[in-house]
């Protein structure tokens, strides 16, 4: 919950140390790190492909090209800010790229948001679902940027970079999302 509200840990900045460690490994053509990477990564790319293009299946397709890019991408990578972000933008540009190939962006519905493969371990079945549907109740990119956030770990002003929105805008609709995501936790009314 410190990451939804903001607050950087120190599991957060261990976590990019290794992705880090494992994009330089990966640089080297090193099987069993990219293996780990793609572990620990698969869920915050699916999730912003997803977000991007509101189809379940394009954005699975555009998670496998992105770790064929990483793959690809890796022995160019130097560590410099977040390694989440720099995997981020290359799902964002394959997202977007697909997008214009296409000339169509289809509504997401309730099946493509419950397979974000983004729920942590501990949450519970029963608090996952609840959670899911308050995300459901939330505009398109108050979920994103919220998701973002809880997911991937990134800070406010990485979103503004991936998402090309004004860090106000980013923050305000975090907070308002959170505001109602609280809200309807609470079974309180969203308005």
């Amino acid at each position: 919950m410190l990451t939804l509200l903001g607050v950087q840990t120190t599991e957060e900045e261990s976590r990019d140390r290794e992705l880090d460690r494992l994009l330089l490994q990966v640089g080297q053509g090193d099987r069993e790190a990219f293996a780990r990477l793609y572990a620990l990564t698969r869920g915050a790319v699916y999730a912003l492909a997803l977000s991007l293009l509101r189809d379940a299946h394009e954005a699975q397709d555009v998670a496998q090209d992105v770790f064929v890019k990483v793959w690809e991408s890796a022995p160019a990578y130097r560590p410099q800010g977040s390694p989440m972000a720099w995997l981020l933008t290359v799902a964002r540009n394959l997202a977007r790229s697909r997008l214009r190939q296409s000339g169509r962006q289809i509504e997401l519905d309730e099946e493509a948001w419950n397979a974000i493969p983004a729920a942590a371990p501990e949450v519970s079945p029963e608090d996952r679902q609840l959670l899911q549907g308050a995300l459901a109740r939330l505009g398109a990119e108050e979920r994103e940027i919220v998701l973002l956030h809880a997911v991937t770990g990134l800070k406010h002003r990485e979103i503004a970079v991936l998402l090309e929105l004004p860090l106000s805008t980013v923050l305000s609709k975090y907070h308002r999302g959170l505001k109602k995501l609280r809200a309807q936790m609470k079974g309180e009314s969203d308005r």
